[in-house]
Order: C-alpha cells, then sequence, then structure tokens
C-alpha cells in the first residue's frame, strides 16, 4: 500500500484559482511523509523522508525514484539535511544516531552514536564548510546544541547547554552570514549564533523576544528581504 506524494506548480504570477491537478504523483512511501527537501544544485531532484524510516530521492520531471535508502535507519527519522553541493546528507534518527550518508553510493561515511543523550528528538544539519551542526538534548533533559566534524566524529568540536526547556530546538542555517537562528515550539524567543572557524566556535550573538510563545516556524528566502532596510533574515 503507497502513500502518494503531489507536486504543484505555482503559476508565475502566484496563484489567481485553486489548483486541481498536480503536476505529478510520486509513489513509493508506505506510511506517512514529514520532512521533504528538494536539492540544493540539481534541478528536479526532491527527497522525501516518511514514518516508514525510508528516504527516497526522486526525479520530479518523470517521477520515478533515483535513490531509495531502506536499511539505513532503523528508527523514525528527524530530520534530513543536504550538504551545500547536495553530494552528502545528514540525518538524526530516534535510535540516537547522526549520520552522514553518500546517497549515491547508499553508504554511511561517518556516524555518531549518542551524540546527543536525552531520548528527546534532535536535529542535524549541514554548515556550508561541511561541518554538521545538532540539536538535542542532554541526560538531564538539557537543551543542547553541537558542532561535529564529519571526518572525526568521536568527539564534539563545541558542545553547549542552553536551558531546561523542553521544545525541540529547530535550526535555521544562513551561509552567508554563518548564521544559525534556533527557534523552539513553545519558545517565545529566537537565540541566535555565528559559526566560526575559531575557538569557541559557535558564538552567542542575541535573542529575539515576543510575548506570543511560537507555533510554528518558517525561513524567507532572500529575495523576499528587505535589502534597502539592511535585513540579512526574516
Amino acid at each position: 500500500m503507497f502513500s502518494p506524494r503531489t507536486v504543484w506548480q505555482i503559476p508565475e504570477n502566484g496563484l489567481t484559482s485553486s489548483l486541481s491537478e498536480p503536476v505529478v504523483v510520486l509513489e513509493g512511501h508506505s506510511k506517512r511523509v514529514g520532512i521533504v527537501t528538494w536539492h540544493p544544485t540539481a534541478r528536479n531532484v526532491l527527497l522525501s523522508a516518511g514514518c516508514d524510516n525510508m528516504i527516497i530521492i526522486w526525479n520530479v520531471g518523470t517521477g520515478e525514484a533515483l535513490i531509495n535508502l531502506e536499511e539505513v535507519h532503523p528508527d523514525v527519522i528527524y530530520s534530513v539535511c543536504w550538504n551545500r553541493n547536495g553530494s552528502l546528507i545528514c540525518t538524526a534518527c530516534k535510535d540516537k544516531k547522526i549520520r552522514v550518508i553518500d546517497p549515491r553510493k547508499e553508504e554511511i561515511i561517518a556516524e555518531k552514536d549518542k551524540a546527543h543523550e536525552g531520548a528527546r528528538p534532535m536535529r542535524a544539519i549541514f554548515l556550508a564548510d561541511g561541518n554538521v551542526f545538532t540539536t538535542g538534548f542532554s541526560r538531564m533533559s538539557e537543551r543542547q546544541l553541537a558542532l561535529w566534524n564529519p571526518q572525526n566524529m568521536e568527539e564534539p568540536i563545541s558542545v553547549h547547554e542552553m536551558d531546561t526547556s523542553n521544545g525541540v530546538l529547530l535550526p535555521f542555517y544562513d551561509p552567508d552570514t554563518n548564521m544559525v537562528y534556533l527557534c523552539g515550539k513553545g519558545d517565545s524567543s529566537i537565540r541566535y549564533f555565528e559559526i566560526t572557524d575559531e575557538a569557541p566556535y559557535v558564538h552567542y550573538l542575541n535573542t529575539f523576544s515576543t510575548k506570543e510563545p511560537q507555533r510554528g516556524m518558517g525561513y524567507m528566502p532572500k529575495r523576499g528581504l528587505d535589502v534597502n532596510k539592511c535585513e540579512i533574515a526574516r
């Protein structure tokens, strides 16, 4: 039993009426899909990850599955991220492992067990320099962030304890400024950090605070920013 995904084409000048026909239907996952992310450099290549613990990489132009990573994750996949040129992906899984995977070879090239020892969900993203940035929870249920070098995952380059709030920290990364913005569902603040290649590597910059707790977060594409007001992120 397949659980299909559909891809829709938004007209150039925006929606004027409801769309009824998808461009393509992608069939391959057997359970709900929670993660979809476009390849950063190749046209029409889409990655999806589902509750069936599978990652599928699609050719959206033809609707066919190019790569099917079935045996890599034994449990629910929390996050998937391409590296800058799309040659590797990093994943965070419920089995407490961070993995760096070469999807073409279908090989794990680096992994770290218990990157964060707490039982709550982790997130992992690639930075522009090829390092991996993760968020998770310590054994004492403190929220943590960490920086890893895939060439040596034994110890993190840097690890920070944040607080004891229970919202999963979602990282939003800007490769142009090398800044990471951390948001949490239920939080009323957004913290931001600069990542550098000198100690302490992860530098706290500031916190944006509001009275309303966040319910969900999204990142404005760069073309939507007001450069006349020197806006670098929204």
